[in-house]
């Protein structure tokens, strides 16, 4: 649905959000300037007069309590229903590692009996006679990704490659009808995110790099997600309020660093960002996500120009604008239990999974005393009631959800299916050795031939997708159980290989490989050069061929990487991305039936540029936005350059995590207390809730220390993507820490890499304050405590308590000619 002419209730809501603007107090940000940002309006649709009519009446007999609890949104691991007889809530989210009672493996109908719960308690009316549904949301982003057995997608990255915009309305309609078969309304989808630096880890949750393709995408996904609106009704059974997220530019931070910051002009944050979103107002998104990240060193989440000015009045967003998880806490002067900024700034609701309790109480005192003025709560609040009362959750047009029974059918699967075919990108076809051919003997191997989890990434049953199994799936099937059948089906012969041994020598060789499940933050790299699961893949293509076996590589990966030696050390190359759970898509492609045809043929192309080399952001591609071989094209590829362009070694820096006062990259300080976590740049900063400050200071050199002050229990860590450091394990490596003790007075200290923590409180007495010390740990304690040294992405922390002060000069890992001790294990 596009855009509509403006109606009586349309002008109502948008005078009401003006009102709102009006009196919101300033929130110190890098300038917005209307003038230069698109226009949008949400479709008269998503109200009405008389729906406007029971707002009023509702507000008006609502307690601030109510009110503020419509602001707030809890997670289901931290809150039962019964909780919300004593707080009002306004909505429920289950994040991604959350289940109905801990199980993340829940039925459909387990998510429906805890949604009906919480929605039950929420609906029995207060002493005013107001009962208040709440909206529960949960991150449903390729597929109904929470419930084993639902309908699984390729990642957004392959739907790109698809460019298909009617394909992906489809699959937004057969998502929302299995989100409504368990019981839910809302998902988190779809983000409109354009990434321009693959290193980021949550690149594959983008659509493309083109803006356009984005807008047309996010349109089409709006309508499939929601329907289209229609004046008076509500949104059907079937249907479930979208998200349009994260706004703004959350693929354009600084360095692919997650909840980074885009350092780029206005213009370019509307021409690149913000196309999306016009799109998806206009075709009747209910809600937009706020991003973590920043925009000019100004988090969103407490950006008035861009929550208020920019989305709700120039683009004339309707709905209502929700936090991301605790990231109000990220703004400067908040705490995850202390953010009026982020409201007076535009946010609607906060997410806030597990601080939702001491926010309500902290929001309420600031609703009462003028803090956060009434024009805007009341105007939050009448942007949550809209969209519920759109949803059918009150008893006015109720919605029953119950009845839809959807969830992993025949028809949807049948979607899936084709959205994989569809996805898949040919990059080389030397002497045309796709499709295979009937009646060959095919030989598969590699880490992702028979991997539920490598072929469906992350945001698959958990947070993470580390551990998917087969049985998630069983209407699913592997990439080796969809070519052997296609192959037997077509007379030939299929051996799975976990070495790529083989007796009989076959025709072809399909060997499938690619990156390890990851989400945000944690699949952050440092360079684009593919780091293997397993060290053999490359290995594996290069004694096949020298075997004189035609080679098959199919590359599984959430982004464009330098592949090079794989491609040469292949035939054929296909970019895989992540396809989900229809493996079968996979063969439809590359393997032909009798009759020489393959169901499907290649129509892919790429979303994003492919590398020439390591380097990041791409500046040579090797392969441009939009190639993609299709069958019967003869073209050749000759041998490509493998040089990388970049020191890995440098980049990956696996054994430096701080030196001369700041982390080095890709490694990231952070420091952490009850109240959240905040990442330490060059300035003073404290953490959310006051317990640890940090600032910079001279000990040998300018600024080449970090002074950490500890009033209270907190941490601070160097975290980044995984790291391994094996290697240095089995020759003797330890953990040194360079620091000049400022005070001690007793206070634990606990020194941790891997998760592993030790107690390090006798090597601080022994310190003489106010001079620069070192301690030593040897890897082989962290290990031998449990800790993988093949995947370290926590590599330094330091736990200590009230009293303790210390000035960080150096954190490394190195060699050690001696035989240490390990210090005493710590809880």
């Amino acid at each position: 649905m596009r855009r509509q002419a403006m109606g009586m209730a349309t002008a109502l809501l948008l005078a009401g959000t003006a009102v709102a603007a009006a009196q919101a107090p300033e929130t110190k940000a890098a300038a917005v300037h209307p003038e230069l940002w698109p226009t949008a309006k949400s479709p008269v649709a998503i109200t009405d007069a008389a729906t406007e009519a029971r707002i009023d009446a509702l507000i008006k007999k609502m307690t601030v309590d109510q009110k503020v609890g419509q602001l707030i949104q809890a997670d289901i691991s931290t809150i039962t229903p019964k909780d919300l007889e004593t707080y009002p809530l306004g909505s429920i989210l289950a994040g991604g590692n959350s289940g109905p009672n801990g199980n993340e493996r829940s039925s459909a109908a387990d998510w429906a009996k805890l949604v009906g719960e919480f929605r039950a308690v929420s609906l029995r009316p207060q002493a005013n006679g107001v009962a208040i549904p709440i909206i529960f949301g949960v991150d449903a982003v390729h597929g109904h990704n929470n419930i084993p057995g639902a309908t699984l997608f390729p990642h957004n990255i392959g739907l790109g490659a698809a460019r298909d915009p009617e394909l992906i309305q489809r699959i937004g309609a057969v998502t929302a009808a299995e989100i409504a078969g368990s019981g839910i309304e809302w998902t988190f989808a779809p983000t409109l995110a354009v990434p321009q630096d693959l290193r980021w880890g949550r690149t594959y949750e983008g659509y493309a790099s083109d803006p356009k393709l984005v807008a047309d995408y996010a349109e089409a996904m709006v309508i499939g997600l929601q329907g289209p609106l229609e004046t008076g009704k509500s949104v059907g059974a079937s249907h479930v309020a979208a998200t349009a997220k994260h706004f703004l530019a959350d693929g354009g931070t600084f360095e692919g660093k997650d909840q980074g910051d885009a350092r780029i002009d206005e213009k370019e944050l509307i021409a690149k960002h913000a196309t999306g979103y016009p799109a998806a107002v206009d075709a009747g998104a209910l809600t937009v996500m706020a991003s973590f990240s920043s925009w000019q060193g100004i988090k969103h989440h407490g950006n008035k120009g861009l929550l208020t000015d920019a989305l709700k009045q120039k683009m004339g967003f309707a709905g209502f604008v929700v936090g991301d998880w605790n990231g109000h806490g990220q703004v400067a002067g908040c705490s995850v239990t202390d953010c009026a900024q982020s409201i007076n700034a535009g946010l609607d609701m906060f997410m806030a999974p597990d601080s939702w309790k001491g926010l309500y109480e902290t929001t309420l005192e600031q609703a009462k005393d003028g803090t956060i003025p009434a024009a805007r709560l009341n105007d939050a609040v009448r942007r949550i009631l809209r969209v519920k009362y759109k949803l059918g959750l009150f008893p006015q047009g109720h919605v029953d959800r119950s009845v839809v029974k959807a969830v992993g059918t025949p028809d949807h699967l049948a979607v899936a299916r084709e959205a994989v075919a569809k996805s898949l990108v040919l990059l080389k076809n030397n002497a045309n050795v796709l499709p295979i051919k009937p009646g060959a003997h095919v030989l598969v191997t590699g880490p992702a031939a028979d991997s539920m989890a490598i072929q469906s990434g992350g945001w698959t049953i958990s947070w993470q997708g580390t551990d998917v199994v087969r049985s998630d799936f069983p209407n699913g099937q592997t990439i080796w159980e969809a070519i052997d059948k296609a192959v037997r089906d077509a007379g030939g012969a299929a051996t799975l290989s976990a070495d790529a041994a083989f007796t009989d020598k076959p025709d072809v060789a399909i060997v499938v490989f690619g990156e390890a499940p990851y989400a945000e933050f944690q699949g952050d790299v440092a360079t684009l050069d593919y780091q293997p699961v397993e060290a053999t893949d490359l290995a594996t293509l290069k004694k096949l061929k020298a075997a004189g076996i035609p080679v098959v590589a199919l590359f599984l990966s959430g982004r464009p990487m330098f592949t090079n030696p794989e491609i040469n050390a292949s035939d054929a190359f296909v970019a895989g991305w992540l396809p989900g759970s229809q493996g079968v898509g996979v063969a439809d492609v590359l393997v032909a039936g009798k009759d020489g045809k393959t169901p499907r043929v290649f129509t892919g192309t790429l979303p994003f540029a492919w590398p020439s080399d390591a380097r990041s952001p791409i500046e040579k591609p090797q392969f441009a936005v939009g190639y993609g071989l299709k069958y019967g094209e003869s073209t050749m590829l000759p041998q490509l350059s493998e040089e990388l362009g970049v020191d890995i070694a440098a980049v990956l820096n696996v054994e430096n995590f701080f030196s001369g006062g700041r982390a080095r990259s890709p490694w990231v300080l952070s420091i952490t207390d009850a109240g959240g976590k905040r990442p330490v740049e060059s300035g003073p900063i404290a953490s959310p809730g006051g317990m640890i400050a940090a600032r910079s200071v001279d000990v040998r050199a300018q600024e080449d220390g970090k002074s950490f002050t500890w009033t209270g229990p907190a941490t601070l860590e160097l975290t980044g993507p995984y790291a391994d450091l094996s290697r240095q394990l089995n020759n003797s490596f330890a953990l040194r820490v360079d620091w000049r003790i400022d005070a001690a007075d007793n206070a634990s200290v606990r020194l941790s890499l891997g998760g592993k923590p030790f107690d390090i409180a006798s090597a601080v007495k022994g310190a003489t304050p106010g001079h620069v010390s070192t301690i030593k740990v040897p890897l082989r304690c962290f290990a031998d405590a449990g800790a993988d040294l093949r995947q370290v992405d926590n590599a330094v922390t330091i736990h200590a308590d009230k009293g303790f002060a210390a000035t960080l000069l150096k954190a490394n890992v190195e060699a050690v000619g001696e035989n240490l001790p390990c210090p005493p294990a710590a809880n």
